[in-house]
């Protein structure tokens, strides 16, 4: 076997495995999106319907238009103790939503606020070392159950408990030390030469970083900002411990339909599975050649 032909079959492999792999990863968001369309007698058949031939538009109906589960149509069967789809707790998805955003962007737009400033100073002033840089990213290492606890009582004791600002401290605190270390090595790629030659046209030292250190890192900027929303967005545990009924964020809602009372709604489960993910891919699609370059532009090295 030749060169050519040896390249070719690592080609023909590693296409191979990429396809593969595109299955994996694929699979469970197409099986969510078809659990979605399906009639209730079809979320446990065997075997498994990959796509309903009556598929409907009726778990989104049911979960984002506050109306009761599906009942008969023609063509469809009568869904029995139809009251067991639908509990008190999981009927408040617009509110989880709106919830989730408030929290979300807000302690998003703060970390990556904040962790920008901070990544300036530790780049050009070495405000912390690398020593505290590391145990800065250490404190995110520490699993949420850890202080879950400690914090309910806390947050208790000076009434933030089930209350929109307390999520945004915790998510703040806790995607802060991302933020920094994501920020820095944008913040590195930018010679200190831009700068002084900005300072000597008569530039002040916040007009430099304002007009020409952030626009060049703008895409950094741009891929932290996303990949900190994912964090804060997705989070489950902490929001479950912080919150009890007034502010809900869409994870929690997800686990509601899911219960003893009304048992596993699979069909209004991959519903609002989808409400939670379709607003993360609309932002990715937009801004996808920011996310390019952000996530490229940190890795090369002067």
């Amino acid at each position: 076997m030749n060169r050519v032909q040896k390249a070719r079959l690592f080609t023909i492999f590693r296409y191979a495995m990429l396809f593969i792999w595109s299955v994996i990863v694929a699979f469970p968001i197409f099986w969510i999106v078809s659990t979605s369309f399906k009639p209730d007698w079809e979320w446990h058949a065997w075997p498994p319907v990959y796509w309903s031939q009556e598929a409907s538009w009726a778990n989104y109906r049911a979960v984002w238009g506050r109306t009761q589960s599906p009942r008969a149509t023609s063509g469809e069967k009568v869904a029995t103790e139809t009251a067991r789809y639908e509990s008190h707790s999981a009927n408040k998805p617009w509110q989880a939503l709106w919830n989730s955003l408030y929290i979300a962007i807000t302690a998003t737009a703060l970390s990556v606020a904040f962790g920008a400033i901070l990544a300036y100073g530790v780049s050009r002033y070495r405000i912390l070392s690398e020593i505290r840089m590391f145990q800065l990213l250490v404190l995110r290492m520490i699993p949420p159950i850890v202080v879950a606890a400690p914090l309910t009582l806390y947050y208790s004791a000076i009434h933030l408990m089930d209350t929109a600002l307390g999520l945004i401290i915790v998510y703040f605190i806790t995607t802060l030390p991302y933020s920094v270390w994501m920020t820095k090595s944008f913040v590195d790629e930018v010679p200190v030469e831009i700068e002084q030659a900005a300072e000597i046209l008569g530039a002040t030292k916040w007009q430099a970083i304002r007009e020409v250190i952030f626009p060049l890192i703008r895409s950094g900027i741009v891929a932290t900002f996303l990949f900190i929303l994912i964090l804060t967005w997705s989070e489950y545990l902490l929001s479950l411990m912080l919150s009890k009924v007034d502010v809900v964020t869409l994870p929690v809602q997800l686990a509601k339909y899911e219960g003893s009372d009304e048992g596993r709604v699979y069909g209004h489960q991959a519903a609002l599975a989808v409400g939670i993910t379709l607003p993360l891919m609309i932002i990715g699609i937009f801004i996808r050649k920011h996310l390019v370059r952000g996530f490229t532009f940190g890795m090369v090295k002067r």
